[in-house]
């Protein structure tokens, strides 16, 4: 039976999506046999798994690496899916077709959300392209600030939008953006901090999602 796929996916540049995609990927290796496919041309997560097997090694990195572009992103994703539990995907931002093509073959499609007007309006957008791929979609909140009122006022205005909106949600952390330079992750840097139980509980919320999703 072939493996689960796991989009992340958002229109709006620099929303977390590539930092998210590689720490859920990460968590997932717990579980789970998980191989990243690095669909974006700026190749981030491809960069930082790079930085991960070079000091861990080809078998301590946990992982399996691939990128694809264009069409080739589908096929890549469905190859990988065979031999793998999980297959996470880093989509490029603002990729109408591109995007829509590996959706289509999604389980779930994870979409980073800044609390902002800015990132509320592009989730919208992204939305709406999941929408026409058919799979089921969440939000997840990212780089939360501290204020818990601005980020409350956002999860309302995001119910709107009509798809859930996780419980759990990750905080604006230095150490997410300092583990990502070192090939790591916040669990593995600093195991026990706020940072990894975040993360930790928003792979859980997502896994439970991925296991009703249809084979």
């Amino acid at each position: 039976m072939a493996g689960k796929t796991l989009v992340i996916a958002q229109q709006k540049g620099g929303s977390g999506k590539t930092t998210l995609a590689a720490h859920l990927a990460v968590a997932f290796t717990k579980r789970w046999r998980v191989a990243i496919l690095d669909v974006d041309p700026q190749g981030s997560l491809g960069q930082w798994f790079e930085i991960r097997e070079r000091r861990l090694g080809e078998d301590g990195a946990g992982l399996v690496l691939r990128t694809a572009s264009g069409w080739g992103a589908k096929r890549e994703a469905k190859l990988l899916a065979r031999d793998h539990d999980l297959v996470v995907i880093d989509m490029p931002p603002r990729s109408d077709l591109e995007a829509r093509n590996v959706i289509e073959i999604a389980d779930l499609v994870a979409v980073p959300v800044q609390p902002t007007p800015v990132d509320l309006w592009a989730t919208q957008a992204t939305l709406e392209l999941v929408e026409r791929g058919g799979p089921p979609s969440v939000l997840v909140i990212n780089r939360a600030p501290a204020r818990a009122q601005t980020t409350d006022q956002m999860i309302a205005k995001l119910a709107e939008l009509g798809a859930e909106t996780l419980e759990a949600r990750i905080g604006n952390r230095v150490a997410f953006g300092s583990t990502m330079g070192l090939g790591s992750t916040v669990m593995e840097t600093f195991p026990g901090s706020k940072a990894a139980a975040e993360v930790e509980a928003v792979a859980a919320e997502m896994k439970r999602h991925l296991d009703v999703a249809a084979p």
